[in-house]
């Protein structure tokens, strides 16, 4: 009788929302980048793209501070923002390799484009592989200092 409800766990951990993981494990990154870039040429806006994945403590760390901490704003006003999926390393590398982000420095790794496709900055020391440590207030000053040459050209 114990292993019913253990089932029961098992089925509902499985069948949770997709809603809860920030990385689409499934999309086509290529596909999401150009389309960020096509609506950030019209609205004069830049991208970053997020390397990152579901298992990663620091990945979803980063994800909420960019969703609810004092990055919020930045992110939601100034920037277009695309998340890639890196599985365990095995995904989307050539995506990375685009971009010149060393994805084995550690993740989450971020590329910022212009609206013209131009790499403005990419993280290429593992800069934000310890956001957990960094804590939101870490992440925004982080991005606060990365992001003020882009946003001042």
């Amino acid at each position: 009788m114990k292993i019913l409800p253990l089932l029961l766990l098992t089925f509902l951990a499985l069948t949770a929302p997709a809603a809860d993981k920030p990385y689409n494990e499934t999309a086509d990154a290529k596909h999401d980048i150009q389309q960020a870039l096509a609506e950030a040429a019209t609205n004069q806006t830049p991208v970053i793209i997020v390397f990152g994945a579901n298992w990663c403590g620091d990945c979803l760390m980063l994800d909420a501070a960019m969703k609810s901490g004092a990055s919020a704003p930045l992110f939601a006003k100034d920037f277009k923002v695309v998340k890639v999926d890196v599985g365990r390393f095995d995904k989307n590398e050539d995506v990375a390799k685009t971009y010149g982000v060393p994805l084995k420095k550690g993740i989450p790794a971020v590329a910022i484009l212009s609206p013209k496709s131009e790499v403005l900055y990419v993280t290429k020391d593992g800069e934000l592989s310890s956001a957990r440590k960094m804590g939101d207030n870490g992440v925004y000053e982080f991005f606060k200092r990365v992001t003020a040459p882009v946003l001042h050209k």
